[in-house]
Parts: C-alpha cells; structure tokens; sequence
C-alpha cells in the first residue's frame, strides 16, 4: 500500500475519532459509570447538539451524589445552564448548605443565582457572619457638639429574602440613620462617649434588617470622635446676622433723618426766599403810601428810629467774643 495513501486513512481516522470523542465524551461517561452517576452516552452527544458541556453537567452530577444529593437530575442542570445560570455554584451551595444544616431547595437556589447573588457566598455567609464598617457618620448632639462615629455591623445571609431584598448599601444607609438619630436625641455629648452601646442598642431595637438579604446580628461602635462645636458656630452665625440687621435698620433710621433734615432745610430755604420776596416788596408799598398820602414823612423817620433801636438792642444782647489777646500791666 501507498505510505502516501496509508498517512491520509491515519489522518482521517484521528480526526474522525477526535469528532467522535467530542460530540461522545467516553473518557467523561467512564468517570460518571466509575462514581455511579447514572448517565448515557447519548445524552452526552445530545448535550452537544443542545450547546451544552457535559463537563459542566456531569461533574456537578458527580459531586452532588457523592454529597449524598440524589435529588438533583440532569434535566435541571441543563434547564440552569440554558437560562444563563452558574451550575457549579449552584451544586457548590447545595452541598454547604446540606453539611451546614441550612434549608436550601434547588429551586431557591437557582432563583438565588438567576436573581444575580452569589450563591455560594450567601451559603458561607450564613455559616460565617460578615462584618461590615461603615463609613463615619456624622452626628450631632442636643448640646450642639459635632461627633464622629464609626460602627461596624456584624450580618448573617438570609436565604428566603436573597430574591428581592435589599444589599448592604442599603444596609448601612439604615444603620447610619440609626446612628444620627441616636445620637441627635442625646442630651450631651458626654452622654454618648461614656455610653456609646446605648447606640447599638437603641439602632438594634429598630429592626433595620427589615426587607433586606441580611439579618443584624450585632451593632458595635468601633470609635467615636470629637467633631466641631457646631451649637458655637450657630449661635456666632446668628449673632452676625443679629449685627447686620441692626446696622441694616440703623442706616434706614440715619437715611430717615437725612431726608428729613434735607427736607426741613428745603422748606427752610423756601421760606426764607417768600421772606426775602416778601422784603422786597416793602419799598414798593411804601413808596405807594407815600404817593397816595397814607404814609408822611415823620411816620417815615418814626420806622427809621425803631429800626435802628432794635437793632442797638440786639447787639447789645449779643455776648462779647472772647478776646485770646493776653493782657496788658
């Protein structure tokens, strides 16, 4: 035969046994035989044709029976896989959750894991609590004193509210508002730094793991802090805005009072220029008394002699300017 010809049949027959391995994974159907998964290879190389792995499938199989789950079958499996869900995982929290004592149905499971949430973390959670810190929270006293409070939250996972409830942002949003309204109902600040578990305590009682995926096991103040005096700050703010309303209200009275002089002063100025029109109409009607005969001449220097004897009264009522002139010997 042609060693060329006998090279092409080798060739053809490795390829054809590599398709044949493929689309029927003997090597996988032995292992399951081996470990008693009950499994064919036609549904192997059916799994193939529906673009499922069989690996995935059969090694969940596998470790599901040896963790005594006999429950699970492989159309469920492949249902999981198809609607886009993690089968290991899934089989991996089964299986904690079995050793653990922990109620976890198949069903809740993959709901779990189709809902987006580790399933397998929520399972190791239940076992070993997480601690969470939150971030400071900022809080202020009845005495006016800023404080600055850390805590750190210790949850458990609860399987029943994975599917729709709330994460650990919302969580520690809850606790931080226990925290401030805590703290904020404290007459003092001594008061909270020298009982800080009142905190814990008054925040536990409101039960803030309500409609969330975790249950509150304990709340511990980790460190408290001494902020600003923020009552100091308040009242100096409103003294401030005391002291420009007055001096507000004092520049509307000394505004008041300048239009007022200025008013008096322009009435002032109007009367005295009616007296001056009115002075300056005295020599018109004297001169028509005289024309008219009703005015003569003594009665003329009469009003003259008055005039200039008021006048002399009046300088003499004046006080004398003091003299800075020193005196003479």
């Amino acid at each position: 035969m042609d060693p060329f010809f006998l090279m092409i049949i080798v060739a053809a027959a490795v390829v054809l046994l590599c398709v044949f391995l493929y689309f029927a994974p003997f090597f996988l159907w032995i292992s399951a035989k081996v470990t008693g998964v009950n499994i064919s290879l036609i549904q192997l190389f059916l799994m193939r044709i529906r673009k499922v792995p069989p690996t995935v499938i059969v090694r969940a199989m596998i470790e599901a029976h040896k963790a005594g789950l006999r429950t699970l079958t492989r159309d469920e499996l492949e249902a999981h896989y198809l609607a886009g869900g993690h089968v290991e995982k899934v089989v991996h929290a089964l299986v904690s959750a079995s050793k653990a004592n922990i109620d976890l149905s198949f069903k809740d499971a993959t709901a779990i894991d189709l809902a987006g949430r580790d399933v397998f973390e929520a399972v190791q959670m239940s076992v070993n609590p997480k601690v969470i810190d939150t971030p400071p929270v900022t809080a202020v006293a009845k005495d006016g004193i800023q404080l600055i409070a850390k805590a750190r939250v210790t949850v458990r996972a609860n399987i029943k509210q994975l599917v729709g409830g709330a994460g650990e942002e919302t969580v520690l949003a809850r606790v931080g508002e226990g925290i401030v309204s805590s703290i904020g109902s404290s007459e003092n600040h001594k008061t909270v730094l020298e009982n800080p578990d009142s905190i814990s305590k008054l925040v536990l009682r409101k039960g803030l793991d309500a409609g969330t995926a975790f249950e509150i096991l304990s709340i511990d103040i980790a460190d408290i802090d001494i902020g600003k005096n923020i009552g100091a700050f308040l009242q100096m703010d409103q003294a401030q805005a005391d002291k420009n309303i007055a001096q507000a209200k004092a520049e509307e009275r000394r505004a008041m009072a300048v239009a007022a002089e200025q008013e008096m002063k322009a009435k002032a100025q109007e009367a005295r220029a009616k007296v001056i029109e009115a002075e300056a109409e005295v020599p018109k009607a004297m001169a028509e008394a005289f024309r008219s005969g009703n005015l003569g001449i003594m009665d003329y220097y009469r009003m003259k002699n008055i005039e200039a004897d008021t006048t002399m009264r009046e300088s003499i009522a004046k006080p004398a300017p003091a003299s800075n002139a020193p005196l003479k010997d």
